[in-house]
């Protein structure tokens, strides 16, 4: 049975509990409320001392009888100016400093998320849309920045000016305060009704815009097949469709908060009509005077206003708890370091022998390479119904060149994910060194690994910025060398810029040939122990092959190498082949030794490959 929603305290414990990222900042957010709190102190004085502004203008219906304070017009008009004055001051330093803290702390938020983002599992990945994660980290998290700049200042504010409203109203006329505080209820509960109609909306709307977001993801990050195939128009067509389901669920929301304003605009004068009907008999009676109407109708108004502001606050909270409620559900989710590793162990998995400060150095971790797969059975979590690897075994030397062969959909990709504990197995164990690889840090594992695959995706930026991606902490020379081995300085000093050529993005200003050296130079530039090919010379020119099976070459010295291969001409001079057929290694052996096997896979493989 699936788990139900969260409950509505619930979420706001979750909500409340992202206001730990205010705590390096309590400082200007304390002073923030403090000068808020204040600057509405002096907010309801200003219609207090118009009031007495009134009064002194006008003879008193109460004449003598009324006690207090009698200042004259200038002395009040003087105040009221600084009133006005000390109230802008205060304002103005509350707003710096509420934006100032809630934007520092969403900046932290923002990189804890990612962090926490970055460490989650392939499996998280495999089971999410890039536009939908992205979403996560800017419309959700500019909704929660918007509560600790907007939302938390206008509660305190309209609090503040509330509570203070009440006590000068009861202090001016107790009578017009009994009659005028019975209409509040009612608007209170309708907004609140409202709210929670508007709350509902509001998720299904973030929801629906995270997923025209992924739309607009996807076909960017596919703009040259949508282009190839003519499919622009279809393009706009799905993004068309996912605006007109969002425009589906927005107009009914604002439909709601229309109604929601609207009732709040009639309540809010209907009741100010009503109290002014009573306090003009009142003071016809001579029960008040001219100020003290005038300061009780400003005080009514303020009120209203505090009110009407309570119910945008309301919406917004509503809209906040959807987006804390998915900021949480990322926070919750498990990083991959404790894949494999009971929460009580893991404190004491192993660290590879100067892999951290190897690491920190931007050297690879001390592993001599030693590789065993040990009866791996494995299932992908999406998919625990369709076994992919079935008690598999096999092994891999330090230094030993491995070639993975065999039909697609046989488990060879597989392999390399749990080699790089993308995935940890479902049953058996994967061997390093002679340790349980789900017993080393897995940082230090992959420190140890690099991986060149059969589509190279670069990042957006320089060459230089994707070749020392292998090793950050690389000199310029440790680049060029790199570069230089891995035939790829030639191309690149060929461009204007040279390393600091801009390569597009995922590298579409490149050549297959040439993302795929610059591959090879990252892993160069990497020094690994174990290194994974994946199909890397596949769908190439032969003068880009020859170059990069050279580079190749060069990187496979004394590295335990997996090459992942459909190409068996590729894998004639490596150590050992492994077939893998339906999950298993069902042969093992060297070129000749395979060939020559009667009736045997590889041999029906190669002479398929191989007929003219």
């Amino acid at each position: 049975m699936p788990d139900s929603p969260p409950k509505r305290p619930e979420k706001l414990r979750e909500l409340l509990s992202l206001f730990k990222f205010l705590a390096p900042y309590r400082i200007p957010f304390s002073m923030a409320c403090l000068a808020s709190l204040t600057s509405m102190g002096f907010g309801t004085l200003f219609p207090w001392l118009l009031g007495y502004l009134v009064d002194a203008a006008l003879p008193s219906i109460k004449g003598s009888e009324l006690p207090g304070w009698h200042p004259g017009i200038n002395t009040i008009a003087l105040m009221l100016v600084g009133t006005l004055a000390v109230q802008a001051v205060l304002t103005y330093f509350s707003s710096l400093n509420f934006n100032k803290a809630g934007e520092m702390a969403v900046c932290d938020l923002r990189t804890v998320l990612f962090s926490r983002l970055v460490a989650l599992p392939m499996r998280f990945f495999g089971e999410r849309r890039v536009g939908e994660l992205t979403s996560r980290l800017t419309s959700d998290l500019t909704q929660i920045q918007e509560m600790f700049a907007f939302v938390v200042p206008q509660a305190i504010r309209q609090g503040m000016l509330f509570v203070c409203g009440i006590a000068a109203i009861f202090a001016t006329s107790w009578r017009l305060s009994v009659l005028m505080v019975a209409t509040v209820p009612p608007i209170v509960l309708a907004s609140i009704w409202f709210g929670r109609k508007v709350r509902n909306y509001s998720r299904r709307a973030q929801d629906q815009l995270a997923e025209a977001t992924t739309i607009i993801e996807e076909t960017l990050q596919n703009i040259a097949s949508v282009k190839a195939y003519a499919n622009e128009a279809y393009e706009t067509r799905r993004y068309a469709i996912a605006m007109d389901r969002f425009l589906a669920i927005v107009i009914p929301a604002a439909r709601l908060r229309g109604s929601l304003i609207s009732f709040i605009i009639v309540g809010i004068f209907g009741s100010i009509v009503l109290v002014m009907w009573y306090g003009a008999r009142l003071m016809h009676a001579g029960q008040l005077s001219h100020g003290e109407l005038t300061r009780f109708t400003l005080f009514t108004v303020l009120i209203g206003g505090s009110v009407a502001s309570a119910a945008d606050v309301f919406s917004s909270v509503n809209k906040t708890l959807g987006a804390g409620e998915r900021v949480r559900e990322l926070f919750q989710e498990h990083p991959e370091t404790a894949l494999g590793v009971h929460p009580t162990a893991r404190e004491r998995a192993v660290v590879l022998p100067g892999a951290r400060a190897a690491m920190e150095q931007g050297k690879r971790a001390n592993l001599a390479g030693d590789v065993r797969f040990e009866g791996v059975e494995f299932r992908y979590p999406s998919r625990p119904e369709a076994p992919v690897l079935r008690g598999l075994s096999l092994m891999a030397a330090p230094g030993e060149k491995v070639a993975l062969v065999g039909p697609s959909g046989a488990g060879k990709s597989t392999i390399v994910s749990l080699l790089l504990r993308f995935y940890e197995p479902t049953a058996g164990r994967i061997l390093l060194d002679g340790k349980s690889a789900s017993s080393l840090d897995l940082a230090a594992v992959r420190s140890a690994m690099a991986i060149v695959p059969q589509e190279v995706l670069l990042f957006g930026g320089s060459i230089r910025d994707n070749i020392s991606y292998g090793n950050t902490a690389a000199t310029e020379e440790q680049i060029r060398d790199a570069a230089r081995r891995a035939n790829c300085l030639d191309f690149v000093e060929g461009f204007p810029e040279k390393f600091d050529t801009v390569v597009g993005d995922r590298g579409v200003k490149l050549s297959g040939g040439q993302r795929q050296r610059i591959a090879i130079a990252r892993a160069l530039l990497k020094d690994p122990a174990i290194l994974i090919l994946d199909e890397a010379t596949s769908s190439l020119d032969s003068e880009s092959e020859h170059l990069i099976q050279q580079a190749l070459d060069t990187l496979m010295e004394g590295r335990t190498s997996f090459i992942v291969a459909h190409r068996l001409s590729t894998v004639r001079r490596v150590d050992r082949i492994y077939v893998i057929e339906d999950g298993r290694a069902t042969e093992s052996g060297t070129h000749e030794e395979l060939i020559g096997r009667e009736g045997g896979t590889y041999r029906r493989l190669s002479e398929l490959q191989f007929a003219v």
